[in-house]
């Protein structure tokens, strides 16, 4: 708990728009003073397409940001130049970054957990063979999904008939139709007391055609040190907290309407 357990399905009509798994790790400055061709190397067939992105990073010092006109905050501002090593594949669906302070994964045509993470932990294993981080600090999986009413075919169906009132909040009430916008964010800490889900939900339009879409933003995360050899294991604990999550959000209406299918 807190989520209830639920039949791990695959949907035909998946809402996934992005999954990304995250692993952070202490500062390793050979990433950014040499370019990572050993790594490249390692996993060039599966990734061929690189790119490198330098990101600024602002870090102003602790204090009261309010009590202090701009030019001092400006003094007080901390400012860092990070690379960041991104590998694509072919056609551009899966990509692995790399920093000094963290490794990942995202893909936008996400389909099975057991596809993903045997991805990640191919290229995730050259990782920890070349750069050896002596722990991770944080350990991330993140799955954004967007329910579009169209493309489930329906169109004239309430949102309280697709998601669950607790998770619609003020969507579910008598002002339901005259809420033009809304967004609401919740952290929720996980079974084992140390992993937590930061959950956010709002109304978004789609650009492309002018439909009303919901989307659900699930973060989930470890914020403890682990060791290499349990990070997997980890993962898969979060895993399973996400595959509650969204069913227990979602109604049976909605469940039948994406087309699961057993696994």
């Amino acid at each position: 708990m807190p989520f209830p357990e639920a039949k791990r399905v695959v949907y035909k009509k998946n809402p996934l728009i992005n999954v990304i798994c995250q692993l952070r790790y202490p500062p390793i400055l050979r990433i950014d003073s040499e370019v990572p061709s050993q790594f490249q190397e390692a996993i060039r067939s599966d990734y061929p397409l690189y790119n490198e992105r330098t990101e600024v990073q602002h870090e102003i010092a602790a204090g009261m940001k309010p009590q202090f006109p701009q030019e001092i905050n400006v003094q007080l501002t901390r400012t860092g130049i990070t690379k960041n090593h991104e590998f694509c594949s072919e056609n551009g669906v899966w990509r692995i970054n790399l920093t000094r302070t963290f490794l990942s994964i995202s893909t936008s045509e996400y389909h099975r957990w057991e596809d993903f993470v045997q991805r990640f932990s191919s290229s995730s294993k050259k990782f920890l063979e070349i750069y050896n981080p002596p722990f991770f600090t944080r350990l991330g999986l993140r799955y954004v999904d967007i329910f579009d009413r169209s493309k489930l075919g329906l169109e004239d169906a309430h949102w309280t008939d697709l998601l669950q009132s607790y998770s619609l909040g003020l969507l579910s009430s008598s002002v339901s139709k005259e809420v033009k916008s809304c967004e609401s964010v919740y952290e929720i800490k996980l079974s084992d007391s140390e992993s937590i889900v930061r959950i956010a939900t709002s109304l978004v339009i789609d650009a492309r055609t002018s439909r009303e879409c919901y989307m659900v933003d699930s973060d989930f995360y470890t914020p403890k040190r682990t060791p290499p050899d349990k990070a997997f294991d980890k993962l898969e604990f979060l895993h399973q907290r996400a595959t509650r999550l969204i069913r227990w959000i979602i109604t049976d209406k909605l469940h039948n309407a994406m087309e699961p299918q057993e696994i």
